[in-house]
């Protein structure tokens, strides 16, 4: 199995996995153009995806879809809050559209996928559970804490996305308003550089090999403290960078690529 991040932050997000006969996209919050562009250096065609499965419905991870149901006939999946709120804000949408039961693994092409919870902003939130049969990818950003459904889903997982949104210091020093700080430090807003350094501790200790910091805020953050606070976490917890675990940042705009192999880091 292979993960490509096409885009990851607050512009844009969106996430291809494939194998050698299937190919499925989590989020489409970048333009038309620049995910059909991507697929085409990847040597796809939007008709060769099998669905694209949404996360939730802010238009960073959803931007796309309006575009891309007027040019391309691929099935659309989501929980049934995310997708009411598609229904209504995106014309036609709705033909497209297979409502997802979180916690129910969902079986399409050559992958079984688990939507579960996570604590974001909206109504609904979801993360992704992918797996092939022989490895498995999971995927978490937009969520305020880690939660036991969250850590149930993604332990175990061959390789991660997870969110590394801010650093705390510099959003508290920042620019933003004083809710938007709240909100986005809040219990249902978006996990810090050392939450995230957790998370990835966590994840590494059940068996996770490959780890991508994502959601980077461009404000907040900056890749090498993301990546330098996760490090240094894991080393403390007795993992080898490079060795036992690999760690990398997922662009805000260029591709990432992930070769997910069961138990060996990329």
């Amino acid at each position: 199995m292979q993960v490509y991040t096409l885009a990851s932050g607050s512009s844009g997000n969106c996430t291809l996995v494939k194998t050698e006969s299937a190919a499925v996209l989590i989020d489409a919050g970048i333009s038309t153009k620049r995910i059909v562009t991507a697929l085409a250096s990847l040597g796809l065609a939007p008709e060769q995806l099998s669905g694209i499965f949404i996360t939730h419905e802010h238009s960073d991870h959803i931007g796309g879809l309006n575009t891309f149901i007027k040019h391309y006939d691929v099935p659309i999946f989501a929980p049934r809050t995310v997708a009411n709120h598609l229904s209504w804000s995106i014309a036609g949408v709705e033909d497209f559209l297979t409502i997802l039961v979180p916690g129910e693994e969902f079986a399409l092409a050559d992958f079984g996928i688990l939507p579960f919870h996570t604590p974001h902003d909206t109504p609904e939130s979801v993360g992704y559970r992918v797996s092939d049969g022989s490895s498995s990818f999971g995927l978490c950003t937009d969520l305020g804490h880690v939660t036991d459904e969250v850590l149930n889903a993604m332990k175990g997982v061959d390789a991660a996305v997870i969110e590394s949104n801010h650093d705390i210091d510099m959003l508290r020093s920042g620019p933003y308003p004083a809710n938007l700080k709240r909100r986005i430090l809040s219990d249902s807003g978006h996990l810090s550089n050392e939450a995230a350094s957790q998370l990835a501790v966590t994840l590494g200790e059940a068996g996770t090999r490959q780890l991508v910091l994502g959601h980077l805020s461009r404000q907040n953050n900056l890749p090498p403290l993301a990546k330098d606070c996760t490090a240094r976490a894991l080393s403390a917890a007795g993992a080898h960078l490079n060795g036992d675990v690999s760690l990398s940042v997922a662009p805000e705009k260029e591709i990432l690529y992930i070769n997910v192999k069961a138990g060996t880091p990329c």
